[in-house]
């Protein structure tokens, strides 16, 4: 899908990203600490399922269960030699239970260390771990890539660039936020709401904003969702919250919570709305109603 196909749709109606791929995995039994993107090699058919039950909650887009795969990642679990499967595993598995009328973006996550000077791994490098990844989501038929939960914008600036060269595709960029005790949102890295969105803006990135969070309530989102529409400076924003932490029974927000939140977010002017930790197709089935009233 041409960037400019994917501005078009999303102007004309907002779209609607799924939800959580971690906590709906280990409802049909991933272990803590499995490494779920195996399971796009070893049990594609959950995958798939997964995909096809945002699909049918009324989901635009489908996010590949790819989070952890690139090859600094896969070395963890002894799989640094299945990147490319991987990813294309990921790919197809969402095309196959979403339909060839979703819009499939490939999910890529931190790759597990630091830049220099923090850490040892350079720019060039960096490029390189980000643009495999990306070239097989891209080979297999990704529609676009959602790079996400980042807090170091240098970092996810690097991923930005290597998109944007890779194709000609959407490419949503979005932080994990928490709120400190000032009351203000910083990444992990101590990055502000401002900032972090003049690094993927000025990196190129198609979409900008946020997913996930530490212990943000749905009125923290709300206030997190002003900010970000106002540091976006006109680049449409995606917000995507939790519910809950990641793991079996720790849903905290509800979907009947979610109908008034998703209403805010849309008044706040975020374009692109979706969940994160501990949302399912029941909490995204709401946002998708509430999305479709504003089309």
């Amino acid at each position: 899908m041409h960037a400019s196909e994917f501005i078009q749709r999303m102007e004309s109606r907002g779209l609607v990203c799924d939800g959580a791929m971690g906590t709906q995995l280990m409802a049909r039994g991933l272990k803590p600490g499995e490494c779920g993107e195996r399971w796009c090699l070893e049990r594609p058919d959950d995958i798939a399922a997964v995909h096809r039950a945002y699909r049918d909650a009324g989901c635009d887009m489908v996010t590949t269960c790819t989070f952890g795969a690139t090859r600094t990642m896969l070395e963890r679990h002894g799989l640094s030699d299945q990147i490319g499967p991987i990813n294309a595993a990921g790919v197809h598995a969402a095309r196959r239970g979403a339909g060839q009328d979703a819009i499939v973006l490939g999910d890529v996550g931190p790759f597990g260390d630091f830049l220099e000077p923090v850490g040892t791994v350079t720019e060039s490098e960096l490029n390189a771990i980000f643009g495999e990844q990306m070239t097989a989501l891209r080979d297999a038929g990704a529609d676009g890539v959602i790079i996400e939960t980042m807090g170091d914008p240098a970092e996810i600036a690097v991923a930005v660039r290597t998109a944007r060269r890779l194709a000609d595709w959407p490419v949503l960029a979005t932080f994990a936020f928490e709120r400190i005790a000032d009351g203000s949102f910083r990444t992990m890295m101590g990055t502000t709401v401002a900032a972090a969105m003049d690094a993927v803006r000025e990196a190129g990135a198609t979409v900008i904003g946020a997913n996930c969070g530490t212990n943000l309530s749905l009125a923290d989102y709300r206030v997190l969702a002003q900010e970000l529409v106002t540091a976006a400076r006109g680049c449409p924003v995606i917000l995507q919250p939790n519910a809950g932490s990641p793991g079996p029974g720790a849903v905290s927000s509800t979907p009947e919570q979610f109908q008034e939140f998703t209403h805010a977010l849309l008044n706040a002017g975020v374009r692109v709305i979706g969940g994160c930790c501990g949302t399912s197709p029941a909490h995204l089935a709401v946002m998708a109603k509430v999305n479709g009233l504003r089309r």
